[in-house]
């Protein structure tokens, strides 16, 4: 996630889309992981405060929360 925060080449909208898919797919893997008979400790959340602190740094605004869906 420091990379993509550091790389100079990317805009800081390229920035945040990047990091909100990554945030995308852990917590895919995060929900996944919760319905099998793993650990408590999944080791998504830690990916996920790193996303958040990357965003926050980027002055990205929390995504609007709708519905859930199945």
């Amino acid at each position: 996630m420091l990379e993509i925060v550091e790389d100079d080449s990317l805009t800081t909208e390229q920035k945040i889309a990047e990091l909100r898919e990554i945030e995308s797919e852990a917590r895919g893997l995060q929900r996944a992981a919760s319905e099998g008979p793993m650990d408590d400790d999944d080791g998504w959340q830690e990916d996920l405060r790193q996303v958040r602190l990357a965003l926050d740094k980027l002055g990205a605004k929390e995504p609007k929360k709708g519905a859930a869906s199945l």
